[in-house]
C-alpha cells in the first residue's frame, strides 16, 4: 500500500493553551489532502532522526487542511522544542500518513476520558459521535485550566463535557466516570501513562473490547527473555538471524530491506507487519488484546518471536 508523503506548508500557528501550539498544515499548491477519520495521526519529519507523530484534531470534512497540536516538553527528545522554537508560519515540513490505530467504532453511547494533550484525538471523535446522534460524555483533566487546550471549542457541548483541572478539583474521578459498565457503551481514553493505567484498571470489569486507548509513551510491561531466532522475509527472499540483542527492524534494515518505521518504541504503529507463520512475542503499546491473540500482525521495532522462526510479509 502506497503511503502519502508530501511537503506541506505551515499555514497557521495558534496558541491553543499554555505550552500547546496548534499548527494548521496545507498543500503548497492547494491540493486536497488524504481523507482521515477520528483517531488518525500523521508522522511529521522535522529533520534527520527527528520524526514525531501527532494526532489530527481538526475537521475530517475539510480536505484542504490538517490541524495538529504540539505540547512543549522541556525534557523531551527535541521534537516539540523544534516545533515551538523554529517552525514558523510559511515554513514547509514533510509529513507522512495518515494512519489510524485508534479508530472510533460505532456505538450508541461513549464515555471519553482525556488527559492533557490527549484531548487531540478525542476532539474529532466528539464531533463524530454528535453527528451520529450518539449519547456521550467527556471527562477532561489537566494540570491547570490554562494548560488545557481547546476548552473554548468544547464549550459548545455544554454539560456533557466536564473540565477538571488538577489544581482545582484534584485527580480525575474515574470511579464516577467509569461506573456502571454497559454492554452498548465504548470507552475512549488518551493521555499520560498513569491515567491510562488507572482507566484500564477501572475498565477491567467492563465487557471485553469496550475500552480503547492510545498511548504516547510505551506501556510498562514485563518482557520475556531475549533469544536469537530466525526470520524469513517472504517477499524479498531473505532468511535472517535476529540476535538476542537486536530488534527485527534493525535486522531487516541491515539486510537492505526498506521498511517504514518511526518511533522505534512500539507506540506509533508505523512498522506494523503481517505475520505469515510463527508466533509473535508482542511487546508493543498499540495492538489490542484481540489483535495480539490473533497474531496476524506485529510491530517489528519492539516485538520478537515466541518460538524459533517467524515468516513475515516483507
Amino acid at each position: 500500500m502506497t503511503v502519502y508523503e508530501a511537503e506541506l506548508v505551515v499555514d497557521r500557528r495558534d496558541v491553543a493553551a499554555d505550552g500547546v501550539l496548534a499548527l494548521t498544515l496545507r498543500h503548497p499548491l492547494g491540493e486536497e489532502l488524504p481523507a482521515w477519520e477520528p483517531g488518525a495521526h500523521i508522522d511529521v519529519l522535522l529533520g534527520p532522526d527527528l520524526e514525531r507523530q501527532y494526532s489530527l484534531c481538526g475537521d475530517p470534512a475539510d480536505r484542504h487542511v490538517w490541524r495538529i497540536a504540539v505540547l512543549r516538553e522541556p525534557d523531551g527528545r527535541g521534537g516539540s522544542a523544534y516545533v515551538h522554537g523554529q517552525l514558523a508560519a510559511g515554513d514547509k515540513v514533510r509529513v507522512r500518513g495518515p494512519r489510524n490505530h485508534f479508530a472510533l467504532a460505532a456505538a450508541p453511547r461513549y464515555r471519553f476520558v482525556a488527559g492533557g494533550i490527549g484531548i487531540t484525538p478525542i476532539l474529532p471523535m466528539l464531533a463524530a459521535a454528535e453527528a451520529a446522534g450518539a449519547q456521550w460524555t467527556l471527562l477532561y483533566g489537566g494540570r491547570t485550566r490554562n494548560s488545557m487546550a481547546f476548552t473554548e471549542e468544547l464549550a459548545r457541548y455544554g454539560d456533557r463535557v466536564r473540565i477538571a483541572p488538577q489544581d482545582e478539583t484534584g485527580l480525575l474521578d474515574l470511579d464516577m466516570a467509569l461506573a456502571d459498565p454497559a454492554p452498548d457503551t465504548l470507552v475512549y481514553c488518551c493521555g499520560p501513562g498513569p491515567l491510562l493505567d488507572a482507566v484500564e484498571e477501572r475498565c477491567a470489569v467492563w465487557p471485553k473490547g469496550a475500552l480503547h486507548v492510545e498511548r504516547f509513551e510505551p506501556k510498562a510491561q514485563e518482557a520475556g527473555e531475549n533469544t536469537e531466532f530466525e526470520v524469513v522475509l517472504e517477499r524479498s527472499g531473505h532468511t535472517l538471524t535476529v540476535p538476542a540483542d537486536v530488534s527485527v527492524l534493525d535486522t531487516v534494515r541491515a539486510a537492505g530491506v526498506e521498511v517504514l518505521y518511526s518511533c522505534t518504541e512500539g507506540t506509533c504503529g508505523t512498522c506494523e507487519t503481517d505475520v505469515i507463520e510463527g508466533t509473535p512475542d508482542h511487546r508493543d503499546s498499540v495492538l489490542t488484546d484481540e489483535e495480539r491473540e490473533a497474531g496476524e500482525t506485529m510491530l517489528i521495532c519492539v516485538s520478537r518471536c515466541a518460538g524459533k522462526r517467524l515468516v513475515l510479509d516483507l
